[in-house]
């Protein structure tokens, strides 16, 4: 009997393809945009709040904790500002600090970051356990009388710069052709892959950021701009933020009390997953909009499956009056246009891995071009199966109403040669 209903339901399907690929197609839109969302929501959540950071705070500059993170872990925004050289000294000297590293900041080439730091950035630290940032091809720099530069295994594959490849700097985060410095870098290294913001960064001594034209150092109070062949006192030095790790999280609790509690020059952001998390939950209400977005796309999905199905009715009432005549009892009726119904709602949901394969390939490459971020296309999780499953169990669902629209078939008079 089930294979005579299969039959039936696959001659069915046949007959009606346009009909079934629409309404399937629009399933696998609503399924795949669901998957995406979830595995997007949670991916980014883990990424930013605990992915391969490599230091445990920020300190920069009073204002906004989560702007100090944005601009320095994850090279987004803008600086808060400056601090001087010599807290930097005196956070570096701490013996709470296992490790701090100044940046300097507020130049790009063509859209990415430059980034001024010392040699430690490659010699001690490490943004994972064991792994410190290795060249792929060519060297370091940090000859501070040189200007060179290290660059990012994205800013290279969008570039197309390479080991001996010439540039020179802009002015300010966006970049701007008119904001071009006369300086002129020479990339000496091209860093292998972390998949971690640093990627999409141009690194060069920190003494190259003090020294660009145009760039005038507060570190003391006053303006100062700096002489070729002459030495900068410390007293001029300023940095935009110093990238900390810790000895312990006690360590952290302290130091935050210290700066942002009594302190009224710099900020202390302080765990740097927490500044991040702190930000995902006030921006929840997005992803929120997005999922209602998706359901709504389900329900569109499951009111196309009852208006195919109902509409196609009127086509097959002597269909099912004839199988009625061979003995075909009502709940046989019943169950085709339920197992039909169902059978467009598992070909959508096997196409919405498609949409969702899509939907996160493109995810993937602008989460990674933008933030340095790098996204699964497909990563273990439960909405991988729900998701289908739970648009199958709807499809068959929505075929109750032209169930029983065909389970109360009228044999006699749908066998009339009018009908």
């Amino acid at each position: 009997m089930l294979r005579t209903i299969l039959k039936v339901v696959n001659r069915s399907l046949q007959q009606f393809a346009l009909s079934t690929w629409i309404t399937a197609i629009s399933i696998a839109l609503a399924g795949g945009l669901l998957m995406s969302i979830f595995l997007i929501q949670t991916q980014a959540l883990a990424a930013f709040t605990g992915g391969a950071i490599g230091f445990d705070a920020v300190l920069g500059a009073r204002g906004s904790q989560l702007q100090l993170v944005l601009n320095t872990v994850f090279h987004l925004e803008t600086s808060p500002g400056n601090i001087p050289w010599s807290m930097y000294k005196q956070i570096k000297k701490d013996a709470r600090v296992k490790l701090a590293i100044p940046y300097a900041v507020g130049d790009n080439y063509r859209g990415f970051r430059i980034v001024g730091t010392n040699e430690e950035i490659f010699t001690k630290f490490e943004y994972q356990k064991g792994k410190k940032l290795l060249v792929n091809k060519g060297g370091r720099f940090f000859n501070v009388q040189k200007r060179e530069a290290v660059i990012g295994s994205f800013v290279a594959k969008e570039t197309g710069l390479r080991v001996g490849s010439k540039i020179n700097p802009y002015h300010g985060f966006i970049f701007d052709e008119s904001q071009k410095h006369a300086e002129e870098y020479v990339v000496t290294g091209v860093l292998k892959t972390t998949n971690t913001p640093t990627d999409r960064i141009i690194l060069i001594p920190i003494e190259g950021i003090f020294r660009m034209s145009g760039h005038v150092l507060r570190g003391g109070g006053e303006e100062y701009k700096a002489e070729a062949n002459k030495a900068i006192d410390d007293k001029h030095k300023e940095v935009s933020a110093v990238m900390i790790k810790l000895n312990s999280p006690l360590a952290g609790f302290q130091l935050q009390r210290l700066i942002n509690r009594q302190g009224k020059v710099a900020s202390f952001a302080w765990p740097i997953n927490k500044v991040v998390a702190d930000f995902f939950s006030k921006m929840a209400w997005i992803t929120k909009v997005l999922e209602l977005i998706a359901y709504l796309v389900a329900i569109v999905a499951m009111a196309s499956i009852i208006a195919s199905l109902y509409n196609t009715m009127n086509e097959r009432k002597r269909e099912f009056a004839i199988l009625r005549t061979l003995g075909a009892r009502k709940h046989i009726i019943f169950s085709i246009i339920i197992m039909q119904s169902t059978m467009i709602a598992f070909i959508g949901s096997i196409l919405s891995f498609v949409v969702a394969f899509a939907i996160m390939s493109l995810a993937k490459y602008i989460t990674y071009a933008q933030t340095g971020v790098v996204l699964e296309v497909f990563q273990q999780n439960m909405a991988l199966v729900w998701v289908p499953l739970g648009m199958v169990v709807l499809g068959a669902i929505a075929g109750l109403i032209p169930a029983i629209k065909a389970y109360k078939t009228d044999i006699a008079k749908n066998l009339l040669p009018s009908s």
